[in-house]
């Protein structure tokens, strides 16, 4: 069985060997015919063309559009701390994950019944001090009055011995007489010193009640003080996140209950490499005023925000190289939230005669195709500015304004390859075709 199969089978190639050399003599007799009578080839040689998608060089100012990522955060926040430990009494609504408050809100309550005694007891003792400054005050009236007594009397003894001598000069009086007088008068003297010593006391108690009172005052202020710490208000309009107070729960000093943020206050932090912060920097090395567009990009949906370009950072990260810059939102940015991390796009300074090109039309040796007059190309060098996504900026020479550029390289295409522009044929598929592929065409038809 197995010799009848390898005997067909050597047959069976036998026969085609012989199909074969057949029709290679038929075709090698019908060729030397066509050769004896005279006629034309068969089939001549002719230049393959190839397709490409070819656009015009045209210089013009260019606005490029850097690029970078960055994150949305706050530049007015407040923290919201107790000012007092104890329990919380009252809690408002809108203080919750996402709620709106307003300035001058009442947010929370701390239990104030320490705090308003303390503040009643400061109180009593204010008006203690003051009804002693007011007592000391009467004391200084009346000792100023007993004063002013004790000199009208010690003044009544000088004149007492004033009038015991001139009766001793006419001798009319006697001598005990001028000395009781004189001895009046010495205590009358004496007295009136007792009275002023008696008035400077007073004053010294005016000026020590008056000092009691300014420290109650101040202890009385104190409290008052304490008293507003168990009450928690907004100081501004924003909105609420990062809660952690609850009802009824107990806060220690300086406890941070909320957070609160002004929604009209975003900023986007921006970190760029040296080569991207020279591009937006003036003559004196300060950061220019740019445009800046803000996207929050996602599966579902995308916000955009405008801002402008605030300020630099003041000092580097340790470990960092760049430079960090902040934009500052002016619009649409009520719907991000500190924390969102966007594609920002700054505005860099005009290039004038400049053209935005495919990325794919220029090679790794820094080349385009330029298409000749005769439709070949040739390879020009170009000057690479930005990079754009899918696209470069390149500076557009005199000598280059106005050329045809191959849009796409392919590996097929080169110096002195001919070419025909896709979007000619796209645009007339009816038209007139080329020469070489009429010479083509024709060529086909004669074989």
């Amino acid at each position: 069985m197995r010799f009848l199969t390898r005997s067909l089978m050597g047959l069976f190639l036998t026969f085609l060997t012989i199909a074969l050399l057949f029709l290679a003599a038929f075709q090698l007799w019908q060729a030397v015919d066509a050769r004896r009578s005279g006629g034309p080839p068969t089939r001549g040689p002719s230049e393959q063309v190839y397709a490409a998608r070819i656009i015009t060089l045209t210089p013009q100012p260019i606005q490029p559009q850097m690029q970078v990522f960055g994150q949305v955060q706050s530049r007015r926040q407040l923290q919201l701390r107790a000012g007092s430990a104890g329990r919380i009494v009252m809690l408002d609504p809108a203080l919750q994950e996402g709620g709106t408050v307003r300035a001058g809100q009442l947010l929370v309550r701390i239990d104030p019944s320490a705090a308003q005694a303390a503040l009643e007891s400061r109180q009593a003792e204010r008006d203690d001090a003051q009804a002693t400054l007011e007592d000391a005050g009467r004391a200084v009236t009346i000792a100023a009055e007993d004063l002013a007594a004790a000199e009208r009397q010690a003044q009544l003894r000088e004149a007492a011995v004033t009038r015991q001598a001139e009766l001793a000069s006419r001798g009319l009086g006697t001598s005990a007489d001028g000395e009781t007088a004189q001895l009046a008068a010495s205590t009358a003297e004496q007295a009136v010193i007792s009275r002023r010593a008696a008035l400077a006391d007073a004053e010294s108690a005016v000026t020590a009640a008056r000092n009691a009172l300014r420290r109650a005052e101040i202890t009385l202020s104190e409290a008052r003080r304490a008293l507003s710490d168990t009450e928690l208000r907004a100081d501004f309009d924003g909105r609420v996140t990062e809660v952690t107070a609850v009802e009824g729960g107990l806060v220690g000093m300086n406890e941070q209950l909320a957070l609160i943020i002004d929604p009209n206050a975003l900023e986007v932090q921006i970190p760029l490499s040296l080569d991207q912060f020279s591009r937006l920097v003036g003559d004196g090395g300060s950061l220019q005023d740019h445009a800046v567009t803000v996207t929050l990009d996602s599966g579902g949906g995308r916000l955009t925000a405008q801002a402008r370009l605030d300020r630099s950072a003041a000092s580097v990260a340790e470990g960092g190289a760049g430079r960090v810059v902040y934009a500052r939102i002016t619009q649409g940015g009520g719907a991000l939230r500190p924390g969102d991390f966007v594609t920002v796009q700054i505005a860099e300074p005009v290039i004038p005669d400049a053209a935005r090109i495919p990325a794919a039309a220029v090679g790794t040796d820094g080349a385009v195709l330029v298409v000749a007059a005769d439709d070949r190309l040739a390879a020009s060098p170009v000057t690479v500015l930005r990079r754009q996504g899918d696209d470069v900026i390149v500076a557009v020479p005199a000598t280059l304004a106005g050329s045809r550029i191959v849009a796409e390289r392919a590996p097929q295409l080169g110096i002195g390859i001919q070419v025909r522009d896709v979007a000619e044929e796209a645009a007339d598929p009816a038209g007139p075709p080329s020469e070489q592929q009429a010479r083509r065409e024709s060529g086909d038809s004669r074989g």
